[in-house]
């Protein structure tokens, strides 16, 4: 598999630790710090350090878990790269899933107005989503990612090895990040997943993947039209998560949570966007072969439509959404009102 280039970095698959490597090896930096939680510590940076132990780097490890995506751990962050001497010449590698490369980016792009990173995603959630597009992000009040920047790394090193350190849950997680780029821009790769499922993940689908999130970035890197496509379930699905993690003493993960908005949203789509009944059929079958219902109280909906309010996507009091018009085919900027939200809501307890 040949190496993907963004806008302004690649993306290395094939003897990707090698890259990193040959990389840092190759740069100037004055120091170099790896970013890790407890997890990672454990499972990945061995793996890491046997292909780095002649680099010099400082370790600097956050506990794991969405809840702890917030200013108070980056806080901490930035307080280590202080007290290690980090310079403007550093480097951070960012190796763990969602939450560490996303507020490891953000770390990274606010110390000292802005500091060099990497990714090294080890879930499927971040080698498919989080690590590719130049998002960083923490969470606030229990609203998702709404403190961040647009700012790319350096680099993105996927090796999918790391994939085999997940439990099926996380795995299942992150599939969902895949299934959605089939929903919204290639129905070959949608059909495909629905025959492979979770367990049948190929190194090749997850480039694919990977390069159907790049070329949707390449084109818009800033979210200012089609990038917003990438949105679709993550309206609902981010406030059904956020909910979650405020109220759960076992919280949906991400992906769990946006396949829940992905039978909302297709719904709405199928009312708002014409998408036809026989693609909504199909999409709800192919989530819910995948994904275990779960039960939102209807007490619940204001609370999530409060959520919903504060989504960065909204314009002018409207809550935004990026609807699919068919399978591999999606719009975005559409508004949905209050009622047809509870209406989605409904339709999902319905299935």
């Amino acid at each position: 598999m040949i190496p993907i280039h963004s806008t302004s970095y690649p993306i290395f698959f094939e003897n990707s630790l090698q890259e990193l490597r040959k990389f840092i090896s190759e740069s100037n930096y004055t120091k170099v710090f790896i970013l890790v939680d407890s997890n990672t510590e454990i499972h990945c940076l061995p793996v890491v350090h046997d292909v780095l132990k002649d680099i010099d780097y400082d370790l600097i490890e956050v506990t794991p878990g969405e809840e702890n995506k917030n200013i108070d751990f980056c806080i901490g962050i930035w307080r280590m790269l202080l007290d290690f001497g980090a310079e403007r010449n550093s480097l951070l590698i960012n190796l763990g899933g969602g939450v560490i490369t996303d507020m490891g980016g953000f770390a990274a792009s606010t110390f000292k107005r802005g500091i060099d990173f990497v990714q090294v995603p080890t879930t499927l959630l971040s080698q498919v989503d989080a690590s590719v597009g130049g998002k960083t992000g923490i969470d606030m009040d229990n609203v998702k990612n709404v403190i961040g920047t647009f700012t790319q790394p350096k680099a993105v090193f996927i090796n999918t090895e790391f994939l085999k350190t997940l439990d099926e849950r996380e795995i299942r997680s992150g599939f969902a990040e895949v299934i959605k780029h089939g929903l919204i821009y290639d129905r070959l790769l949608f059909n495909t997943l629905k025959q492979a499922g979770p367990s049948g993940l190929t190194d090749a689908i997850i480039y694919r993947s990977v390069e159907i999130k790049n070329e949707v970035v390449k084109e818009d890197p800033f979210e200012k039209g089609l990038r917003k496509i990438l949105n679709f379930g993550h309206t609902i699905g981010h406030a059904v998560e956020s909910h979650s993690l405020s109220n759960g003493k076992n919280p949906l993960l991400h992906g769990e949570a946006i396949a829940i908005g992905f039978i909302c949203e297709a719904y709405l789509s199928f009312k708002k966007n014409n998408l036809s009944e026989t693609d909504l059929n199909e999409t709800v079958e192919a989530i819910k072969s995948v994904y275990p219902a779960h039960h939102i109280k209807k007490e619940s909906y204001p609370a999530l439509l409060e959520i919903m309010k504060n989504d960065k996507k909204n314009n002018a009091g409207q809550i935004s959404f990026s609807l699919l018009s068919e399978i591999g085919k999606c719009g975005f900027d559409k508004f949905c009102t209050e009622e047809e939200i509870f209406e989605s809501l409904d339709f999902y307890s319905s299935t």
